[in-house]
């Protein structure tokens, strides 16, 4: 074998064995997105369309490993038709949104599309929106801890190491929840506890 080759297979052999396997994971973060920050920068003519007022959308429920994440595995499991996609328009804002959440994120899940969607709503089901941002009815400028005090009020049993709130532009992005594989709240791991430091906009939806 020439040498060039050998090289290359040695550098190459990590990459494989690093291949990340569906259905291999240790835990889900639940990702709820502030759907007026990403109307702001962002944009969807779905999900952002004149008179829909979404505040908390799923961004997607993301297999995680006690350090990084599984994504693009490979898998058996036939992708989502465009029904099976759009049916998610309710809780994720809009079926294109679903059908990337699937290729990234659900392939890695080790399920079927139809069971991932399922999970993913009834873990957005298992979670109360705080009533008092869904109502908010003006642009406000908040602390992460106030978003996650009020995730604890309407959630009793979520922990504050089990929460994440992110920022984007000094903007509210979303609002990270750490769950076991079965939906039961557990801590982050280390590498998912990175909240927003100081204030930032909360924009209202529209």
């Amino acid at each position: 074998m020439r040498l060039s080759a050998l090289i290359a297979l040695l550098l190459l052999a990590p990459a494989a064995l690093a291949q990340d396997v569906a259905g291999r994971f240790d835990y889900y973060v639940l990702s709820l997105s502030w759907s007026p920050s990403w109307c702001r920068t962002e944009g969807d003519a779905e999900q952002c369309a004149t008179g829909r007022r979404l505040g908390f959308v799923v961004h997607g429920l993301w297999p995680q490993y006690e350090r990084g994440w599984p994504e693009h595995c490979r898998t058996d499991a036939r992708d989502p038709s465009r029904r099976e996609t759009r049916a998610m328009t309710d809780v994720m804002g809009s079926g294109g949104l679903a059908w990337y959440q699937w290729k990234k994120h659900g392939r890695c899940s080790g399920l079927s599309a139809h069971d991932y969607f399922a999970l993913t709503r009834e873990a957005a089901n298992r979670i109360a929106l705080p009533d008092i941002l869904h109502r908010l009815n003006r642009d406000a400028t908040l602390p992460a801890r106030v978003i996650e005090d009020a995730f604890i009020e309407a959630n009793p049993a979520l922990a504050r190491d089990g929460i994440t709130v992110t920022c984007r532009d000094r903007a509210l992005q979303e609002v990270r929840i750490c769950l076991t594989r079965d939906l039961r709240p557990r801590a982050c791991a280390a590498d998912t506890r990175r909240d927003c430091s100081g204030s930032f906009l909360m924009p209202a939806p529209r």
